[in-house]
């Protein structure tokens, strides 16, 4: 199941790659400028095909896609007689904006429409839905310890050992995941937060718990434990678990369950606030990653020499399916979906970057004529003409360099050291 995973993931990286190339062509040809080819993969070609003045077809890597415009700059020379007038630097600059954005665009609409179709279609956790009702369990722990401690092993708070705590109530009860716990104490159970709230209060005290199980419903008791806690305030920070001090704890009950969240399918009319909402947080998210690429470098390298690899670190495309896979694998179509979607918006966003030999450089490049002509113009000076694409190389060259490095790096971290969230 993870190989089709990955195999289905990738192909729709693919798709979604071809569909960006199939944008610049649709725009393009729509405004008039002269399309020659269209092809999905590099290399040999497997086959082709001619139609209305374009050739499609495939060839044998699989690793992208591209068209050619003809006279997408000055200096190209590509242009035959008498097709001079649909050169595409011929074109008004908004039109060529357009043409060259519609890439990114393409994978925006991607990246919308995987999110509405998932929030439409596919059943997906509601945790608002714990704030009321029975609490169905997730998991019940084996032992209970008696205070938060800090682990320095994992970076993280210590967990109880069975050998040496005590069983949790829970356990000692006979609790299953899945059972449902309608009441405490005699009280119908209103939500997480409400169970939450009342089992620490009652460190000390015996109590009862009412659990139905499938058809059955059967009532427990016992005494629950006064242990040493996080307090609520603590629990809702970032606060690094190495920071953790005893005036940070307070006493509490403890039962040793946690939930499981509710699912389910929020229908095609919530399902627009929802994407408009995720996609506001993806994109933030987006920006903030590109941000923090330079200071990821060393971590990247770190995972190649063998350190464990920081989950927050860059990945490829070959990490990305990988991921993907894994989210197949263990049935988890919604993160796959959505894991979809966000790289179509990093696609989209990272190529508008104004740097060649991004669509984003070509954009920036146009608006700097035409802003220099408009300059030039009410100077009284002669029009400078348009930029020399040959003078910029020994730039695009180093950004292809960095880029191609920065690639190179990340898709060996992915090879060597990947990340894995469902293991």
């Amino acid at each position: 199941m993870e190989i089709l995973g990955i195999v289905v993931f990738a192909l729709g990286i693919l798709i979604s790659i071809a569909l960006h190339e199939a944008g610049h062509m649709w725009s393009a040809r729509a405004f008039g400028m002269k399309v020659t080819r269209f092809f999905i993969g590099f290399g040999p070609t497997l086959f082709a095909f001619r139609r209305r003045g374009v050739e499609y077809g495939v060839k044998a890597i699989p690793a992208g896609a591209f068209v050619k415009i003809v006279g997408m700059t000055p200096q190209d020379d590509d242009v035959e007689p008498g097709d001079e007038h649909r050169a595409m630097w011929r074109y008004p600059v908004w039109k060529r904006t357009i043409v060259l954005a519609s890439g990114s665009l393409t994978h925006f609409a991607l990246g919308l429409v995987i999110l509405w179709f998932t929030f439409a279609f596919v059943a997906l956790p509601q945790p608002e839905r714990l704030e009321s009702g029975p609490v169905t369990i997730e998991t019940v722990a084996e032992c209970t310890e008696p205070r938060v401690e800090y682990d320095p092993t994992t970076g993280g708070l210590k967990r109880c050992d069975p050998a040496v705590d005590p069983p949790s109530v829970a356990a000692a009860m006979g609790l299953r995941p899945g059972d449902t716990i309608v009441a405490f104490n005699g009280q119908p159970v209103d939500g997480w937060d409400w169970l939450t709230e009342r089992v620490r209060a009652a460190g000390g005290q015996t109590v009862s718990v009412t659990v139905q199980r499938g058809d059955e419903t059967f009532t427990r008791t016992g005494t629950l434990p006064t242990v040493l806690r996080l307090k609520p305030e603590v629990l809702d920070s970032d606060r690094p678990a190495s920071t953790i001090t005893d005036a940070d704890l307070e006493p509490v009950g403890v039962l040793g369950v946690s939930p499981r969240t509710p699912t389910g399918v929020y229908g095609p009319g919530r399902a627009f606030a929802l994407t408009g909402e995720q996609t506001v947080a993806m994109f933030s998210g987006t920006f903030a990653a590109i941000a923090k690429f330079p200071q990821k470098v060393p971590k990247l390298w770190a995972a190649l020499t063998g350190e464990p690899r920081d989950p927050e670190t860059p990945i490829s495309v070959i990490g990305a399916s990988l991921i993907g896979g894994e989210a197949f694998a263990a049935g988890e179509f919604p993160f796959f979906l959505m894991l979809l979607a966000l790289l179509n918006f990093f696609v989209g966003i990272f190529n508008l970057v104004p740097l060649l030999p991004l669509d984003g450089g070509h954009i920036a490049i146009a608006w700097f004529e035409k802003a220099r002509s408009w300059l030039y113009a009410r100077l009284g000076r002669a029009d400078p003409g348009r930029v020399d694409y040959m003078k910029l190389m020994p730039l695009t060259y180093a950004v292809i360099l960095l880029f191609g490095g920065f690639t190179l790096l990340t898709v060996a971290a992915d090879i060597v050291n990947p990340i894995s969230l469902f293991p």
